[in-house]
């Protein structure tokens, strides 16, 4: 597999994140090496930069691209466990981290990986494919209310029960092998009518769901976003890409906690928690992709970044 990645976003990311030659960065999610490879020039291919991700095929191949910058240093492992990964190699507080939560590509477009409702392949969906348990474990594994549960909380998806209660009945029978599989449960599920009207796939939801189970994609991200912020210096930016409302809500309750970490009565005359801002956050709000960037990549049309800068903390 070819591991090309167009990256979503990234005149904002070069802006926001405003990358030196004397600079330290990292991308916790590296995948191809798009935006990385963009920073690393930037700053004229100076600047050190960490790059991490759970998916040995997007290391060997960003680590391919990148040969040559001398201070690019790729990491195997989870951008959840960045902080540990990053001391584990002696890093240095970092002038700007990257964090794009999207699904790369090479892993959509390439059926083998189980990740894309548009062609056959094995129902996987681990981004790291020596860990966990697959896609296919999980929908002919878990509970019915269970399955509920994470197709309504993590696809915000109405038919939730209805789907969830067809592929119990599915499974009884034979189990949900491929991504086709899964497919025409969701279609059992969802009435015909319903599906000639919806704006998009009728199993992107489901898909994005079972993958954020998968892969544990939401539970761990506040403490990573903390982590990070604690690995910048004082004036180091956090940076990070959503693409879908779970994620974007989880994001932006973080950086406005870490703003404004008061948790004094609304009503006290002065802060007595002794709690200080850690961060401030920048850009207004989320970052919209461009329409020229939306008619060229299709896939960039719910991305949001959002921005945060570290501030000097004193006693």
């Amino acid at each position: 597999m070819e591991f090309v990645h167009e990256p979503v976003l990234l005149q904002e990311v070069l802006q926001w994140m405003a990358a030196r030659p004397d600079g330290v960065y990292c991308d916790g999610t590296l995948g191809g090496g798009g935006h990385s490879g963009a920073l690393l020039r930037q700053t004229g291919g100076k600047a050190a930069l960490y790059g991490i991700d759970r998916d040995e095929t997007a290391i060997r191949a960003a680590s391919q691209r990148l040969a040559g910058f001398p201070g690019f240093c790729a990491l195997h492992g989870n951008f959840h466990d960045g902080k540990a990964l990053l001391q584990a190699v002696g890093a240095p507080p970092l002038d700007g981290v990257l964090l794009d939560l999207g699904v790369s590509s090479p892993q959509l477009d390439h059926g083998e990986r189980g990740f894309s409702y548009h062609e056959d392949a094995p129902l996987d969906m681990r981004m790291d494919p020596s860990q966990g348990a697959t896609a296919a474990e999980l929908v002919n594994t878990l509970p019915e209310k269970e399955l509920c549960r994470i197709i309504r909380d993590y696809g915000e998806e109405k038919w939730a029960a209805r789907i969830a209660s067809i592929m119990v009945e599915h499974r009884q029978k034979q189990p949900i092998a491929t991504t086709f599989d899964l497919v025409r449960v969701i279609d059992a599920a969802i009435p015909k009518a319903v599906r000639r009207k919806d704006d998009g796939h009728p199993a992107r939801r489901t898909f994005q769901a079972i993958r954020i189970a998968v892969n544990d994609e939401l539970a761990p991200l506040d403490k990573a976003l903390c982590d990070f912020v604690d690995c910048l210096k004082p004036g180091g930016r956090l940076l990070v890409i959503t693409f879908h409302s779970l994620e974007d809500r989880l994001v932006k309750r973080c950086f406005q906690r870490l703003q404004n970490p008061c948790v004094c009565p609304p009503k006290a005359p002065i802060c007595t928690c002794g709690r200080k801002p850690l961060v401030r956050v920048l850009a207004k709000g989320a970052v919209a992709p461009t329409a020229e960037e939306i008619a060229r990549n299709p896939r960039a049309r719910s991305a949001k970044l959002r921005v945060c800068e570290k501030l000097e903390v004193t006693p």
